[in-house]
């Protein structure tokens, strides 16, 4: 979950599994005894013994995790960081509930801070996680299960243990009241408790060597709880929105709550985990405040104001232009840039290819040529970003040039379901730096437009039937706006009527949802580890379903193929050259229009809180490493 919404860039606007916490715990590498040995059958041979499973302290998609079952903390962590003063962030909107498993309502920032996962990932290695809730996890050799043993301390806030039977209880919550979960896992054919503090998962497929992991992001809820009754006596049910304050395991639990305004969160005295090596220098605040504020105007100068202390700036237009008042003069608000190693994105206008206006890839790559990013860049932007060219854009899971080697060798797998482009032509957007280029680039898309069977009569763009080509861009962030503006002219200069259409967050998810949109500017985030939810971004089965990811209504064999290679990819060589080939697979369809990227995220904050030397390599991990430093508040000024 974002620290702050406000602006958060849309190409992240992905919806999480349900852990949204980076927490760690230590696994025991204990081994258990030999299976017992199947009783002999009459004049049968009798069975081989069972291999015992192999209990490992974390898990890793890329080899061995690097922490061995005995360190003492993190490398990244201060481990004596002072457990005291207050983190003020904020959030944008409003909320009506304190349950946030359910698709209905708005439920409150911050929520994740009182639950714990089984597993959790560390913040300087990909695609590795640790133990939290779990002191242990074993799966077979080809992934068609995970058995994870939860620690016997565990505990949930009211003393009572955290059991299988909550484990149990947590997924056929999330699977049966919130459709992304429900697809996030899919492929779990069941969950059930195969020991006093063992549960297992079964999978419907082998060979999927990320599930385990997968499962192991689940957040645990208290079965006790939820299947019990409020104070009234009236009984709870998780699947309705609540203002009740929940039951938690996990560091923090829920202080104060002001329905739409504010929720606050006090360190747990009594949390069962505090004392794990994976918690060792975490969770240093003593109370973490989340306050509400509906326009982004508003919220802005609140922070300048001192009303909430960290601000993540995703427009380039403020970065540049709103940080000159006084406080950061004078030192007390440091500006400060954390470089992205950790992921790549797409952030792009999307059109929506269930329409048959967007069918034909000419008219796609026409709208591509129409955008002046060059101009867009200069005007809007002060010439901070770079024009995207990959949907894994900074990192080294994305195509260039042409295909060779392993990339190759898959590519040629599916020969027959791709464009014969991939294998002669790296693909490349338009360039506009003069206005000599920009011309050409309008000639040519207006040469592909009339291929298509479009014509300009009257100065409007129409097709064989003589109707109009109009474009609608679907919004939700005012902040888009004068983005999509800023297209405008373009398009009409190729006869394209061009409407922008403002909503409320509410209609807009609706629409979204429903798919009834002609074009928005969104994108898609991705990690280090492709995997799993590339079906959900691109498969053919998630373009028809509501709710998914695949915003533009892909329906592709090749990209299919090319997602299962990604998916069962054997080691880091096949998955980063299968993730390249979708990469330039998808780039080659001419699916979307791409916009910008920035390798950094722009942060602002109060001067009251220090970080360790070295933070971790994928992660800035405020404010779950960092902490209230008392000399530089003390200058500072303001805010306890």
């Amino acid at each position: 979950m974002s620290l702050r919404p406000r602006r958060l860039p849309t190409a992240l606007l992905i919806d999480p599994p349900a852990t949204a916490r980076r927490r760690t715990a230590l696994l025991s590498t204990a081994l258990l005894g030999l299976a017992l040995l199947a009783p002999p059958a009459f004049a049968q041979e009798t069975p081989a013994p069972e291999a015992a499973p192999q209990w490992r302290h974390g898990v890793s998609l890329m080899g061995e995790p690097k922490y061995p079952a005995d360190f003492k903390h993190f490398d990244y962590v201060n481990p004596n960081a002072p457990k005291e003063g207050l983190v003020r962030l904020s959030a944008s909107g409003t909320f009506d509930s304190l349950n946030d498993i359910i698709t209905r309502g708005t439920p409150a920032a911050g929520l994740q801070l009182i639950y714990d996962t089984l597993m959790a990932p560390a913040g300087d290695e990909v695609a590795t996680e640790y133990g939290l809730l779990a002191e242990a996890v074993s799966y077979p050799a080809d992934f068609s299960s995970v058995t994870y043993r939860l620690r016997p301390e565990a505990k949930w806030h009211d003393g009572q243990p955290v059991t299988p039977d909550d484990v149990v209880f947590s997924f056929e919550a999330l699977t049966k009241n919130n459709p992304r979960q429900a697809y996030y896992y899919s492929h779990v054919k069941s969950a059930e408790k195969t020991g006093e503090r063992e549960v297992t998962f079964t999978f419907d497929q082998a060979g999927n060597r990320e599930l385990p992991q997968i499962v192991g992001q689940m957040r645990v809820l208290p079965k006790h709880w939820w299947t019990g009754t409020d104070a009234s006596g009236k009984p709870r049910d998780i699947g309705q929105g609540t203002l009740e304050i929940p039951l938690g395991s996990g560091p923090y639990k829920v202080k104060q709550v002001s329905p739409g305004r504010s929720i606050s969160f006090e360190l747990a005295d009594d949390y069962w985990g505090k004392n794990l090596p994976v918690n060792i220098g975490t969770n240093n605040f003593r109370e973490q405040r989340y306050e509400y504020f509906r326009d982004s105007t508003v919220e802005l100068e609140a922070f300048k104001g001192d009303q909430y202390d960290f601000n993540i700036e995703t427009s380039a237009k403020d970065w540049a232009t709103a940080y000159n008042f006084p406080a950061v003069k004078e030192g007390r608000v440091v500006l400060e840039e954390f470089p992205v190693r950790n992921s790549g994105s797409m952030q792009a206008f999307i059109p929506n290819l269930r329409r048959d206006k967007f069918q034909d890839q000419r008219v796609r790559r026409a709208l591509n040529l129409a955008l002046d990013f060059d101009g867009m860049n200069r005007t809007l932007f002060f010439g901070q970003y770079k024009r995207t060219s990959s949907y894994f854009q900074n990192t080294e899971l994305a195509s260039s040039e042409l295909p060779q080697g392993k990339e190759l060798e898959i590519l040629e797998s599916v020969k027959d379901k791709v464009p014969p482009s991939v294998f002669t032509t790296p693909y490349a957007n338009p360039e506009g730096w003069s206005e000599g280029l920009r011309r050409g680039n309008l000639r040519e898309a207006a040469k592909l437009l009339r291929e298509a069977g479009y014509e300009v009569k009257g100065g409007k763009l129409l097709n064989a039937k003589g109707e109009p080509l109009t474009i609608e861009i679907l919004l939700a962030n005012p902040a888009f706006e004068r983005v999509a503006l800023f297209y405008k002219p373009s398009l009409e200069r190729l006869g394209i009527t061009l409407n922008v259409r403002q909503v409320d967050t509410s209609q807009y998810i609706n629409r979204l949802r429903a798919r009834d949109f002609d074009m928005i500017i969104s994108g898609w985030g991705q990690s280090l580890s492709p995997g799993n939810e590339q079906r959900d971004f691109w498969g053919s089965e998630a373009a028809d379903r509501e709710g998914s990811s695949n915003y533009a209504g892909i329906k592709d064999p090749g990209i299919d193929a090319l997602i299962e290679k990604v998916i069962y990819a054997k080691d880091r060589e096949e998955l980063v050259a299968a993730t390249r080939a979708l990469d330039r697979v998808l780039l080659a369809h001419d699916y979307v229009v791409p916009t910008w990227n920035y390798p950094n995220v722009r942060t602002a904050r109060w001067n009251r809180f220090a970080h360790p030397e070295k933070l971790p390599d994928y992660s800035f991990s405020f404010p779950d490493i960092w902490w209230w430093d008392a000399a530089l508040a003390a200058k500072t000024g303001g805010a306890k």
